[in-house]
């Protein structure tokens, strides 16, 4: 299971997101998914689970949310000049 605060998808992620379960192939499902990766020294993959997120559009709607709390600074500016 993972953890909500985890910079990295977990290796049981990995295998349900590439349907593979051995490195090089993970590798391979990633590079043609788009998504990137580092491979560790020991053969391992790595993977921001942010940019999964975002490559599979999960994260618009998070930034959408995000955004109508932030006020848009830009246009203040603009009006005082």
């Amino acid at each position: 299971m993972r953890n909500l605060t985890s910079m990295f998808l977990e290796p049981d992620e990995l295998v349900t997101l590439t349907g593979r379960t051995q490195n090089r192939a993970q590798a391979r499902a990633l590079r043609m998914m788009g998504i990137e990766h580092r491979v560790r020294p020991n053969g391992t993959i790595v993977v921001l689970s942010a940019h999964v997120a975002v490559v599979l559009g999960a994260q618009t709607a998070i930034n959408a949310r995000d955004a109508s709390i932030e006020p848009d600074w830009r246009a203040m500016n603009a009006a005082k000049a």
